[in-house]
C-alpha cells in the first residue's frame, strides 16, 4: 500500500514545513529569553492562541490512527472520550484555571508542593515524565510511524527521527512562544486536512446515508451495553471523566498553556474554545474510520486511516494538504511535550537544587533535558507494539490504570482545605501500586486469565470500570486519612488558599457586579452552545 504522491502534493508538504520552521524561528526572537519567556511564553498569550494551542497539543498521530481505527472497528462510540473531555475543559476554564494562575506556580508538581508538601513535588514530576514517554512521545511517534510506513515504506525509526529533528529545531530555540505560535497555524492545517479527507470520503461512499446503508446500525450508537468489552455506557459516563480530569486538569502538558495566558479571562475563554474544538474529532477523525470500514473489507483497526489516505478518493494536491495536516498534528504535540518535559526537569529538579541559577542557565538546562528525553523516547518506540495494535484504546486503557489516584488527590485538594500531605502521599502510593499491579498482570497474562484466583476480577474488569473502582478507593484513602485524628505533628499548612469554593464565590460576585460583564456573558453563551451541541449529538446517536 504505497501513496501515489504527486509533485504538487510534495510541494504542498514542503511549503508546510517551510512555513512552520519560519514561524518557529521568527517567534524565537533575537533577544535572550527569560525563564518565563522560554517556558510560559512570557505570560502574554490571548484566548484564541491558547485554545488552538491546547487543541493542537492534544491531537496527534495516535488520534488519527487510533480514533479512526476504533471507529472502523466499533463505530462512533469511541467519540465519547472526546465529548467527556469537553465537560472537563469547561470545568478547567471556569473553576480550575483561576486556582492555578493565582497560585503563582510554573508546574503542577510545584502546585502540589505548595498545596501539600515538598515531598510530593519531585515524585510527581518523575511520574509525569515517565507518562509522557509511554503515552505521548512514544505513542505519537509509533502511530505516525505506522502511517509513514504504510504510505511510503519508511521504517518507524526513520520517520520518528525525521519528525523529531524538524520539530526540535524550533522547539529548542524558541521554547513555549515558538511552540504556541506555530500551533495556531498547525491547528488550522490539521483541521482543514482532516476535514477534506472526511468530505471526499463521504462523497466516495454516497454521503452519510450511503455510509449508514453500508455499516451495521450499531456503528451509529454512541452508548453501548454495560457488558461491552471496550465502551460500556457506565464506564463512558462515570469512568471516562476521571481519565479526562487527570488528562486535562492535572497534566502540565495542558496547564502550561493555561499558565501562559495574559489574564484569567483569556485562560478561561481559551479553555472553552478548546472544548468547542474537541467536538470536531468525531467528524474529522472517528467518521473517516467508519468510511474506511465501508470502503474496504476486513480492514484492521489501525489500518483505517492509512488505507483511506492511500486510496484514490483524494484529488491531486488535496492529498498533500491532508498529509500536511497529519504532520502538523504530530509536530504540534511533540513540540508541546518536549517543552513540557524541559520545564518539569528544569523547574522541579534543577531550579530546586540550584535556586540561584540564572535564567540563561535554566534555559540551557531545559534544552539539554529535552534532547536527552527525545533520544530515550525514540529507543522506546517499539515497546508500544507489545501492548496493543489498537493504539488509541491502548492509550486510554493505560491512562485508566494510572490516572484515578492522581485525579483523586487533585480533586479533593482543590475542594477541601482539610486534605493534608500525609493523605495525599499515601493515596498516591497505594493507588498507583494497585494501578500498576493491574497493568503488570495484563502484560503478563494477557487474555489468559485461568488460574489467577483472587486476582481474576482485577484483570477481567473493563478498564473504564476499573478506573471508577480505583478512583472511589483513592477517594476513600485520602478522605479517611485526612479526617483521622492527628497523633503526630500537624501536616504542613497549605500556602494555597484560593481553591474551588473561592472560585465559585468569585464567580457569583463577578456575575452580580462586574464591569467586564459582557465578557462573562460571551463565556456563558459559549459554554451553553457547547453543551447544546453535545446533547444534540447524543440525541441523534443514542
Amino acid at each position: 500500500m504505497q501513496v501515489d504522491f504527486t509533485f504538487l502534493d510534495s510541494l504542498i508538504l514542503l511549503v508546510y514545513l517551510i512555513i512552520v520552521l519560519s514561524l518557529g524561528f521568527y517567534f524565537s526572537g533575537k533577544k535572550e529569553q527569560s525563564f518565563d519567556d522560554y517556558f510560559l511564553a512570557g505570560k502574554k498569550m490571548g484566548w484564541f492562541t491558547i485554545g488552538l494551542s491546547i487543541f493542537a497539543t492534544n491531537i496527534s498521530s495516535e488520534h488519527f490512527i487510533g480514533l479512526a481505527g476504533a471507529g472502523a472497528s466499533r463505530g462512533l462510540a469511541v467519540g465519547q472520550f472526546e465529548l467527556m473531555a469537553v465537560f472537563i475543559l469547561i470545568l478547567l476554564g471556569w473553576i480550575i484555571a483561576p486556582i492555578y494562575i493565582k497560585s503563582g506556580v510554573v508546574t503542577t508538581p510545584e502546585f502540589l508542593e505548595k498545596r501539600f508538601d515538598p515531598s510530593l513535588r519531585k515524585p510527581f514530576a518523575v511520574i509525569s515524565i515517565i507518562i509522557y514517554i509511554f503515552t505521548k512521545i512514544s505513542v505519537a511517534l509509533f502511530a505516525g510511524g505506522i502511517l509513514f510506513y504504510k504510505m511510503f515504506g519508511l521504517s518507524i525509526y526513520t520517520s520518528a527521527i525525521m519528525v523529531v529533528l524538524f520539530t526540535g529545531l524550533y522547539t529548542v530555540l524558541g521554547g513555549a512562544t515558538s511552540v504556541m505560535k506555530t500551533h495556531v497555524f498547525q491547528a488550522i492545517i490539521l483541521i482543514v486536512g482532516a476535514l477534506l479527507l472526511t468530505i471526499f470520503g463521504l462523497k466516495a461512499v454516497g454521503g452519510f446515508s450511503g455510509l449508514q446503508a453500508k455499516l451495521p446500525p450499531d456503528f451509529f450508537n454512541m452508548f453501548k451495553s454495560i457488558k461491552d468489552s471496550n465502551y460500556p455506557w457506565t464506564g463512558v459516563i462515570f469512568g471516562a471523566p476521571i481519565l479526562a480530569f487527570w488528562y486535562w486538569i492535572t497534566d502540565q502538558y495542558f496547564i502550561q498553556k493555561i499558565l501562559s495566558a495574559k489574564s484569567i479571562n483569556d485562560a478561561r475563554r481559551g479553555s472553552l474554545f478548546a472544548g468547542l474544538l474537541k467536538v470536531l474529532p468525531i467528524f474529522i477523525l472517528v467518521l473517516p474510520g467508519l468510511i474506511a470500514a465501508a470502503m474496504f473489507q476486513d480492514i484492521k483497526g489501525d489500518e483505517a486511516y492509512p488505507m483511506l489516505l492511500s486510496s484514490s478518493i483524494l484529488p491531486i494536491g488535496i492529498k498533500g494538504i491532508v498529509l500536511a495536516g497529519l504532520l502538523a498534528a504530530i509536530m504540534s504535540s511533540l513540540a508541546s511535550v518536549f517543552n513540557t518535559v524541559a520545564v518539569l526537569f528544569t523547574n522541579d529538579f534543577y531550579k530546586v537544587n540550584h535556586p540561584n541559577a540564572s535564567d540563561r542557565e535554566l534555559v540551557l538546562v531545559g534544552r539539554l533535558a529535552t534532547t536527552a528525553i527525545v533520544i530515550f523516547a525514540i529507543i522506546c518506540v517499539p515497546l508500544v507494539k507489545l501492548i496493543s495494535s489498537q493504539v488509541y484504546l491502548y492509550l486510554q486503557s493505560l491512562q485508566g490504570y494510572i490516572s484515578p489516584p492522581i485525579a483523586a488527590v487533585f480533586l479533593w485538594g482543590f475542594i477541601l482545605k482539610k486534605v493534608n500531605a500525609k493523605a495525599a502521599i499515601t493515596t498516591l502510593i497505594l493507588g498507583e501500586a494497585i494501578g500498576f499491579l493491574r497493568l503488570i498482570l495484563e502484560l503478563v497474562y494477557g487474555t489468559n486469565l485461568k488460574g489467577m484466583g483472587i486476582l481474576y476480577p482485577l484483570v477481567q474488569i473493563n478498564f473504564l470500570h476499573f478506573s471508577i473502582f480505583l478512583f472511589l478507593l483513592s477517594t476513600a484513602f485520602i478522605l479517611i486519612i485526612s479526617y483521622l485524628p492527628q497523633r503526630e505533628k500537624k501536616s504542613k499548612v497549605s500556602s494555597i488558599q484560593y481553591l474551588i469554593p473561592n472560585s465559585f464565590s468569585e464567580l457569583g460576585i463577578s456575575f452580580s457586579n462586574n464591569p467586564a460583564k459582557a465578557s462573562l456573558r460571551v463565556n456563558v453563551m459559549m459554554s451553553a452552545f457547547i453543551l447544546l451541541v453535545i446533547i444534540g449529538l447524543w440525541s441523534i446517536w443514542f
